[in-house]
């Protein structure tokens, strides 16, 4: 009896340290595909055209920084990474403060209209930004247009050519906020359920009004939340091509990935230069993730375990 439940014991081991042992070659594998296309663009990046075309794999045999000399020109990168900036920045923050607020009123605050409002708000999840753009374009021109014909209609201006939402870094901004609202709020507000609503009652009873609520309860406890909906964001507007190419025409207003796409015309056979600013535009998000990495992967866990 002994020897065969000891025999059993070290066929359990056994299969355990094969299994174990399977699970980190597949993940040795997920890794490296992850990894090595990063890898293989930062390295090839330092290669001139001309090598490229005969060393695809190899290490450089002249490391040279002329081709982010070149693509930093070329792309204007130093009007458009502001921009960039700009946009991601202040677009996360108008997201991450409008989905709580409106995440605490739907999760806390009971009324009639609670139901169909938060309905509303969810089924923009459903709705693609490919799918936004020709009526967004449409609307952004004509209310631009409209505010231009009253302003004028009033002596404020001289001609209706109008651009507060067209052609101008706060239309990007309340676009990118408004396109994102829907999944951040959906997220905030079934973040937020699982606050017990005895610490919203005990304050309401200790004559606490819900803004005070929302600051000293609310806003401390959805840092997970607040993490989480920063992480879905900041790449996803940093990345955004499709709504920045028709919201905006002129260079200075434009964000990296419009800049990178300029090397993709006449200039597509110039890999250097392709390989280098797509580098530059990859490395801000890359910091972001080093420098947030542990607060990023907390919050993800502290999220799941709270769901």
């Amino acid at each position: 009896m002994v020897q065969n439940h000891s025999h059993r014991n070290v066929i359990a081991d056994t299969l355990d340290s094969i299994g174990k042992a399977g699970a980190y070659v597949i993940m040795t594998l997920f890794s490296l595909m992850t990894i090595y296309p990063i890898f293989w663009l930062i390295l090839n990046s330092f290669k001139t055209t001309v090598e490229f075309r005969s060393n695809m794999v190899g290490l450089p045999k002249v490391w040279t920084l002329q081709n982010y000399v070149g693509a930093w020109k070329i792309g204007e990168f130093d009007q458009l990474i502001g921009n960039s900036f700009l946009y991601t920045g202040v677009a996360t923050i108008g997201i991450i403060l409008l989905s709580l607020r409106a995440g605490f009123a739907f999760a806390k605050i009971k009324s009639r209209a609670t139901k169909p409002i938060y309905a509303s708000f969810i089924i923009g999840i459903l709705l693609t930004i490919q799918s936004l753009m020709v009526p967004l374009f449409l609307e952004v021109t004509q209310l631009d247009r409209i505010l231009g014909d009253f302003f004028q209609l009033l002596g404020i201006m001289k001609s209706n050519k109008f651009h507060l939402f067209y052609n101008n870094r706060f239309g990007v901004i309340l676009i990118y906020i408004g396109s994102a609202l829907p999944t951040a709020i959906y997220l905030s507000t079934e973040y937020l359920k699982s606050i017990p609503a005895s610490l919203i009652e005990a304050s309401r009873m200790d004559g606490a009004k819900y803004e005070q609520i929302f600051h000293s309860i609310i806003l401390p406890m959805a840092k997970p939340i607040i993490t989480i909906v920063s992480i879905l964001n900041i790449p996803k507007i940093w990345n955004e091509f499709a709504l920045i190419n028709i919201l905006v025409s002129k260079t200075e207003l434009q964000s990296l990935p419009l800049g990178i796409f300029r090397f993709s015309g006449s200039l597509s056979s110039d890999y250097g230069k392709q390989f280098a600013a797509l580098v530059i535009g990859f490395v801000p998000m890359f910091s972001f993730y080093l420098l947030f990495r542990k607060q990023i992967t907390q919050s993800v866990a502290a999220g799941a375990i709270k769901e």
